[in-house]
């Protein structure tokens, strides 16, 4: 049976952050997921985590400025040293809040060059950053996002994510296989899955309807059978749930959507 992790940086957000822990274990989540731990203390988190019962399962590496829209820095020349003090954070908190996993992402194709020319600078990052979390037993994500979401995002498909990873190398850099992505990008989502689970390169699923990434239920994936699906494929991983409560916020908050998950927890 899957294992759902409630994604924070989306969900409940009826709530202050850090009282979102609280709401996501009395729905029955086990785990939780959220963009950025970095605005609070590392100590405030744990404590919030113990308190209810729940696993971090995953956060991001810092971004570079976020609220200037950058979106990662793996695959920017001349970014080097801001890229691997954001390693060296990231890698602390999840020692702080006992987090097996951590996402670097990729950041945006500077207007005006190609992938060709930026695919060396992202691979020599990320096999420093898997070389830095080895040694803690930390797993690094890279997720392929559509560019709907985040236009110019530089890895948008699941087979070149595939492609970096053995590049790299590297037994603890995984892909980060967000369904929601998938579908706009590629579609054909149970055969990729099929195709790539086996592999053991996929460290961490996502979920979210689409087109609209609201609940799961709502759009035009059937995600009861891709659930069964991963049972099949033998998948142990958590599944991530990021997505926006459109749905749970008309009708009394969050908790109120989540009937698509509550026979899963």
């Amino acid at each position: 049976m899957p294992k759902f992790a409630a994604n924070l940086s989306m969900l409940y957000p009826e709530f202050d952050f850090l009282d979102r822990f609280d709401a996501a274990a009395k729905d029955g989540f086990k785990g939780v997921e959220y963009l950025f731990p970095y605005a609070h203390p590392s100590a405030e988190i744990a404590a919030r985590l113990h308190a209810n019962g729940l696993q971090q399962v995953l956060f991001n590496a810092p971004p570079g400025n976020w609220d200037a829209g950058e979106r990662g820095l793996a695959c920017l020349a001349g970014r080097e040293t801001e890229f691997r003090a954001g390693i060296a954070q990231a890698l602390d908190y999840a020692a702080a809040l006992a987090c097996p996993r951590v996402h670097v992402m990729a950041g945006l194709l500077p207007a005006g060059s190609t992938h060709a020319a930026h695919d060396p600078i992202y691979v020599d990052p990320l096999r420093w950053a898997a070389s830095q979390a080895a040694a803690p037993g930390i797993e690094l994500l890279i997720e392929p996002i559509n560019t709907r979401d985040i236009p110019g995002f530089f890895l948008n498909r699941q087979d070149r994510a595939h492609a970096v990873v053995a590049e790299v190398g590297a037994a603890n850099l995984k892909v980060q296989m967000d369904l929601y992505h998938c579908q706009i990008v590629e579609g054909d989502l149970a055969m990729k899955l099929r195709q790539y689970l086996p592999t053991g390169r996929v460290g961490h699923v996502q979920v979210a309807g689409v087109p609209q990434r609201h609940e799961p239920d709502l759009g035009e994936i059937n995600y009861s059978y891709l659930f069964q699906l991963l049972d099949e494929l033998g998948y142990s991983g958590w599944v991530g749930c990021e997505y926006r409560p459109a749905l749970g916020l008309q009708t009394g908050g969050t908790s109120a959507g989540l009937a698509w998950v509550k026979p899963w927890l």
